[in-house]
């Protein structure tokens, strides 16, 4: 997207707040990190993980107990701690997430100066190791693709066998435009195999619903010009998006699944 496209997002989602904008001072607040360290211990970790690296997620999807209707974020994460500044990570410990879990601290009874340990705490982990959620993928391309050597016809059907040939079961093939036009106008030389495993999903779903960005699983098939190519999105990339170890390993997983296809497809 264009800078002026994402500036026109932003916009329209602060109207949402119909009170000022909220400003925050870029002042370091001065606090006890050790003190801070236990009561981040005592208060903080059952959501945000020991070290800050994030709640376990809660497959919010799922009719069945679960330990928080809300996965608290990491906290020890380089994206957080540069876009946070230490009086926004106070005012949130001091007021609460109103529709969360995080509740205001100030009527938990902590004092101020024990809310400023725990923002020192916090910025500490600029000087410590990534907290494992924390560690991004290493990604190459945002996009795995494949130059196959096969019309598209034959080439929607190798990877419909290869597919099958991964434990996965085949869904359906739509043009790559289905919906976004007329029928009479939709381009038949791109389009989509849709494709699932349920306990994949199951298992996926039980860790986060955000998982949803990239299931269910999809590969598109695109002739340009006599050239076909098969691609799909690298889940890998989603892991700066994510911040959690458990669906980094699921991107993994899934990008291997993609590629183990895509390979057998066009051999």
């Amino acid at each position: 997207m264009k800078p002026d496209e994402i500036e026109a997002i932003v916009s329209y989602v602060r109207a949402w707040n119909k009170g000022p904008a909220v400003t925050y001072s870029t002042q370091p607040i001065q606090g006890n990190a050790v003190h801070g360290k236990q009561l981040f211990t005592q208060y903080c970790a059952a959501c945000h993980g020991a070290s800050g690296e994030g709640g376990r997620g809660t497959g919010v999807t799922f009719s069945r107990p679960r330990d928080l209707p809300v996965m608290a974020p990491a906290l020890h994460n380089p994206g957080f701690l540069a876009s946070a500044t230490d009086a926004m990570i106070k005012a949130t410990l001091m007021q609460g997430r109103e529709g969360t879990p995080m509740v205001s601290f100030s009527k938990r009874g902590l004092q101020e100066r024990d809310i400023n340990d725990i923002v020192s705490y916090v910025r500490s982990f600029e000087k410590q190791p990534l907290a494992e959620s924390a560690k991004l993928l290493q990604v190459e391309n945002p996009v795995i693709v494949r130059d196959s050597p096969y019309d598209l016809k034959t080439t929607v059907e190798n990877v419909k066998q290869a597919v099958s040939n991964n434990n996965f079961f085949y869904g359906r093939v739509q043009t790559l435009d289905y919906g976004l036009t007329t029928p009479d106008k939709e381009n038949p030389r791109q389009v989509i195999v849709y494709f699932c495993n349920i306990s994949l999903l199951n298992q996926a779903l039980g860790i986060d619903p955000r998982v949803g960005m990239f299931l269910p699983c999809r590969i598109t098939i695109v002739e340009h010009h006599g050239k076909v190519q098969v691609m799909s999105v690298n889940p890998e990339v989603l892991s700066k998006l994510f911040n959690n170890s458990e669906l980094n390993r699921l991107c993994g997983q899934m990008r291997k699944s993609y590629t183990t296809i895509m390979e057998e497809a066009t051999l």
